[in-house]
């Protein structure tokens, strides 16, 4: 005897997407790891690619990558990256354990050196950026979050 099958139905509980310029925020935790750049660069890469911000890819995922690399390298715990879509501006903020905020961009002694120019970077790429250093609270380590902005046609 042969079992009659049910046609697959559609979920008819998805809810609708947001709508382009309304606000939303993703958050992505990492551990002090080397992998933890990349997962962050893939992560943003997907989700702006799923709200249709693929013009900002580029220059997000590049100052991503600076900020998430400098908490992995210079930091012992854990870390976030939090995207906040602010229409027409995109809010990237990465949080660390170190309380130590970034050194203004000083031209390395050797111009051939390999690393020290995170900070001229994002001083060039980004619309704005900043940051703050959050002081231990009931909650847990306070640390720092530094951020940056993206504009939309920018």
């Amino acid at each position: 005897m042969r079992a009659e099958s049910t046609p697959c139905t559609p979920y008819a509980h998805h809810p609708a997407p947001i709508p382009f310029a309304e606000p939303w925020q993703y958050e992505l935790a990492f551990p002090c790891d080397p992998r933890s750049p990349r997962i962050a660069r893939t992560t943003l890469r997907a989700i702006l690619g799923a709200h249709e911000l693929t013009e900002l890819s580029y220059r997000a995922e590049l100052l991503t990558s600076e900020l998430t690399t400098n908490s992995v390298q210079h930091t012992k715990g854990p870390a976030a990256v939090r995207l906040q879509w602010r229409h027409p501006v995109l809010r990237i903020s990465v949080w660390d354990m170190s309380p130590d905020l970034p050194k203004p961009y000083a031209p390395p002694a050797d111009p051939h050196a390999e690393a020290g120019r995170g900070m001229a970077i994002l001083e060039l790429v980004a619309d704005r950026w900043g940051g703050c250093a959050i002081g231990e609270g009931a909650y847990g380590p306070g640390g720092k979050t530094v951020w940056f902005e993206l504009g939309l046609g920018a």
